[in-house]
């Protein structure tokens, strides 16, 4: 049986883009998921919105990836943002402590808006 794994970018103004995926990232997944993400930020790009809402399993190389993303916006005064609403993924994201490096959000429209609602207390 196939593991269903998509993503889709686009640029959002003149700075950020949405990269959206759906299925699960996993050590098989995640060079390419890195990749996407990747490009934006080499091509400028100081606002990434990395939109999960679609996705069912993540492990600790997509994490690895979102790290490594948030490491190079942050040497260019970017920012990352997780759009995740996801009960257990959002769990994982708490028990790592990255909860506290990323700003996580429930919705895209969130996201967009710019407002960082945290999820969870």
């Amino acid at each position: 049986m196939a593991i269903e794994f998509e993503i889709e970018d686009r640029r959002v103004g003149d700075d950020a883009y949405i990269v959206a995926v759906r299925g699960e990232i996993d050590l098989f997944t995640a060079p390419e998921f890195q990749q996407r993400i990747a490009a934006p930020i080499e091509d400028g790009a100081t606002r990434v919105i990395v939109d999960l809402t679609e996705v069912t399993f993540i492990d600790s190389s997509s994490l690895g990836v979102l790290i490594g993303a948030h490491r190079r916006l942050k040497q260019r005064n970017g920012s990352l943002v997780v759009v995740c609403d996801n009960d257990a993924i959002v769990k994982t994201f708490k028990i790592t402590g990255l909860d506290g490096v990323f700003t996580l959000v429930r919705s895209l429209d969130d996201a967009l808006d710019g407002e960082a609602v945290r999820t969870g207390p």
